[in-house]
């Protein structure tokens, strides 16, 4: 058994927010870059090169990519052979607090939704989800979530009689109907199945994959192809200005169901897709 003091996640968790305040991961670049080699809208393509330029004074300068600076969410894969000492909770809002004081970041946390003066000054609490795996390592997988793409999200209780093209048609139309409210080109996390606390869940956890990985299921992956191509179809483009270029990528995990049910998921994300991974 090996034994981990939570207290030393604090330095590199924070290190790794501040580093996707101001980073996009290299997938997320090269997403970009190869959606403006493509783009034939005029407009787009300008929109497309304005966003890359963006990232590059954002790491130049160290200031935030987006003045939403996002909430955090801590995907938690602890190994059942890892025993933390100390609590996990307190060392990732430590390092968040941290995280909001060293790199300037816009508090956006309120500690009541219906009290819209409880903002808790510091970006905590975090939201963090738990799953155990084989192992002795801790791997955190921490993504900063703004809150104009979380808001087009959705979730639906479909009946299994609707199937495949009912759920892309969902999909599509949720897409059409949030236009450029949540700032595309978006990656759209798709999560099959579950239930209806689960479902929303794996669209969470599908954000955190790398683009251009497609599912290995190949229905998944087939139906990722599908909606994408549906989505860019919709001429909503960068910034819902107009284009070719309105998702970067979807993700689709899928999970077991009741059979009489058929639960869909879709987390939208905005093209300022921050994420990234400490393993322990």
């Amino acid at each position: 058994m090996r034994h981990l003091a939570t207290e030393s996640l604090v330095r590199p968790l924070s290190e790794l927010c501040q580093r996707i305040s101001f980073e996009l991961p290299k997938d997320i670049r090269r997403a970009l870059t190869e959606a403006a080699r493509k783009e034939s809208n005029l407009r787009a393509q300008e929109i497309l090169q304005i966003l890359l330029a963006n990232l590059e004074v954002a790491e130049r300068d160290r200031v935030p990519l987006c003045q939403d600076t996002g909430m955090i969410v801590v995907w938690a894969q602890i190994g059942q052979d890892l025993c933390l000492e100390g609590s996990l909770r307190a060392a990732v809002d430590q390092a968040v607090a941290q995280t909001c004081e060293e790199a300037r970041l816009r508090p956006s946390m309120l500690s009541h939704p219906l009290n819209r003066a409880s903002n808790t000054g510091d970006n905590t609490p975090a939201f963090i989800h738990l799953e155990l795996v084989p192992g002795d390592q801790l791997t955190l997988h921490v993504a900063a979530k703004g809150g104009g793409s979380e808001n087009m999200s959705a979730v639906w209780m479909m009946s299994p009689s609707q199937g495949r093209e009912g759920l892309i048609e969902a999909v599509v139309g949720r897409v059409r109907e949030a236009g450029g409210r949540p700032c595309p080109p978006l990656v759209l996390g798709l999560g099959v199945g579950g239930n209806f606390e689960t479902a929303p869940l794996l669209a969470k956890q599908a954000l955190f994959r790398s683009l251009g990985d497609r599912s290995p299921d190949p229905v998944l992956a087939d139906l990722e192809a599908e909606i994408l191509a549906r989505v860019n179809a919709t001429g909503i483009g960068p910034l819902g200005l107009g284009g070719d270029t309105t998702a970067l990528a979807v993700h689709a995990v899928a999970g077991p169901c009741h059979l009489a049910t058929m639960p869909v998921a879709l987390n939208m994300q905005c093209h300022a897709a921050r994420h990234g991974t400490l393993v322990i």
